[in-house]
Formats: C-alpha cells, structure tokens, sequence
C-alpha cells in the first residue's frame, strides 16, 4: 500500500508526465485493438465506401474524445472558462493554451490509428475497390461487362472468398495496386502530422516566447490553485468532520471523548516539520463552524476569486518606509534641537 500511495503522489506532482503517459498508452491501445479487430468487408457497392470510410474515422473521433475525457484539464478549462469575471479577470491566451495542449494529447491516439489503418489497407481497399480505375489489370480477351456489373465485381474483389471473376481481372494485382495506394497515403498524413507538430511545437515559441511564457505560467498556476483548494478542502471537511462526530459523542454520552490524535511530546526532539501535525482540529477548521457559512465561502471563492495580487511586499514596503521616515524625523529633532552648552565666564578684579 505505502508503494502504491507514492506511485500515487509521484503520478499527481507530475501531471504532465502521467497525462504523456496516457496519451502512449492509448496509442498502444489504438494499434492493438486494430491488430485484433476483426475486419468483415459487406462486398457491396452500396456499402463499401461506407464501411471502410467508417472505419477510418469513426474510431479516432472515438479516441480523441477519450483522450478528452481522461484529461484532468479539461473540468479546469471549462471552469476557467464559464466562471463569473469577479476580481480577476479572465486571459483568453492562457483558455487558448489550455485547449491547445489537450488537443495535441487527445490527437496522438486518433494519429496512431489512422497511420496504422492506411498502412495495412485494408479498410481503403474495402472503400474504394468498386471505385478505384482497374482497366490495367483487365482480360481484354474477356467480352466486355456493363458498368454496373464491373462496379460489383470490383466490390468484391476485397473478399477473397467471394470473389469469382478471376478471368476477367486479376485480383491479387488490383489489391496490391489499392495497398499501394493506401500506403502511399498513410506515409503522406504522417508527414503532413510530423510537419505541423514541427512547427507548432518548435517555431511558434520562438516567435512569441514572452507571450508563449507568460501563458504557459498561468495556465500551470491555474491548475496549481484549482488542486490546492482541493486539497484545502479535504482536509478542512476532515477536520470539520472531526470535530462535528466529539462534539455529538459528548452531548450524547457527556464524556469526554478521547482524542483521535496521539499526544506529541515536548521536547527538543520537536521538529518545525510536523508543525502540521501538531495542530489541533480546532485550528484547522479556519473558525468556519457552520454550514451556512462553508456554503458562502465555497459561493465566494467561485464567485469573485480573489484578485492575483500579494500585498504582503507592499505592506512591509510601507511599514519600512513610515519607519525610515521616523528615523529621519527623529534624526532631524537630534540634529535641530541640540540643546545649547551653558559656558561659565569669570570676571577677576584687580582691587
């Protein structure tokens, strides 16, 4: 358990590498579940396309979805984004940033499936045999068919055991032909997915680097802020809950409950690090005792966020400053009023 709880905290102080993670899991996911899919072509010219376009799409729609709604951000993005402005305003470059590095997550497991489809061809040989110009691999010995009985031979030519018409076109050529094609395909959406990865990742920072900083600050503060009131929260439920179950077991039994902490004892051997620890329940409650008043503050705080300003810096700045001119004051009165030497002066008479 104590190894499962640190894998726990190491996943949730590195976020973006447990969410890197996710993301090449799921583009394992998507390669294995293709390998293991079991394709099933109608052989129909009025279904074909459709199944083998559907099955190009329709699972990467599927995966980037996913890659949505495993992505811790997305409940922070849509908070930042629909919460009232208050005392802080709202950055639609951080919103934007947000939006954009999920989006580039969630894409990695649809990219992976749609590279893999096109390589192995056989959803676009379904999709597009019936359509694809065959006249090449044609027998020209072979009295010509109609139009509508060539587009149905084509449809068949996907599936090996219905297909019948080995004397009028070779089959094994015209599925190599479409593979090739599909392949040819495959390699150009991955190039054209590398190159916009390139210049996305690469040359947009160096444009902006100030504007890309200052969003990439804020975007990490947000998320900061939203898991340190959660973990604020918890604990002040903990102790709330605390309190709440001795002061009941108290009115009921009108004994004194024993404490749920174990005594900590004094000494030098106390050190500032369990400082925590040591509080009481009391404490930790915040002086917040009520229910109406929790409701109000959790109100609040979604509300009207307290503005992004520390004015601890200021206030000592000020203190420093009245002090300064104090001393200056006081230095001044020292060097104003010295008080005046009283000098004895002697008259000697010659009588």
């Amino acid at each position: 358990m104590d190894k499962f709880r640190i894998m726990v905290q190491f996943l949730q102080a590195n976020q973006e590498s447990f969410m890197n993670g996710i993301c090449g899991i799921m583009a394992l996911a998507s390669a294995q579940m293709y390998s293991s899919f079991e394709f099933t072509c109608p052989c129909l010219p009025d279904y074909n396309y459709a199944y083998g376009i559907g099955i190009l799409i329709v699972p990467p729609i599927w995966f980037f979805l996913l890659g949505y709604v495993l992505n811790n951000n997305i409940s922070v993005l849509t908070e930042e984004w629909k919460r009232p402005v208050g005392k802080r305003r709202k950055d639609p470059a951080v919103l934007r940033y947000m939006f954009s590095s999920m989006t580039q997550r969630a894409l990695i497991a649809p990219t992976v499936w749609v590279a893999v489809t096109l390589m192995d061809g056989k959803s676009f040989l379904c999709a597009f045999s019936a359509t694809t110009d065959l006249s090449e691999f044609l027998n020209e010995s072979y009295p010509s068919l109609s139009k509508k009985e060539l587009l149905k031979l084509q449809a068949r030519i996907p599936c090996k055991d219905v297909f019948d018409g080995h004397e009028i076109i070779s089959r094994e050529a015209a599925t190599r032909y479409i593979r090739c094609l599909s392949q040819a395909c495959g390699w150009t959406f991955l190039m054209v997915i590398t190159i916009a990865a390139f210049l996305i990742r690469a040359i947009r920072p160096c444009f902006t680097q100030a504007a890309f900083l200052k969003t990439k600050y804020w975007s990490h503060y947000i998320d900061t802020e939203r898991k340190l009131f959660d973990e604020t929260c918890k604990e002040h439920a903990k102790s709330f809950a605390k309190v709440c179950i001795q002061q009941y077991f108290e009115s009921i039994s009108g004994e004194i409950v024993p404490q749920f902490q174990l005594p900590t004892k004094k000494g030098k051997g106390n050190k500032d690090d369990d400082g925590e620890n040591q509080k009481s329940d009391e404490e930790k409650i915040l002086g917040i005792r009520k229910e109406e008043d929790m409701n109000k503050v959790l109100w609040n705080w979604h509300t009207c966020k307290p503005a992004l300003f520390l004015n601890k810096h200021t206030q000592n700045m000020n203190m420093n400053g009245h002090a300064h001119l104090d001393t200056l004051t006081l230095s001044d009165e020292h060097y104003t009023h010295t008080p005046m030497k009283n000098t004895a002066v002697a008259y000697y008479s010659k009588v």
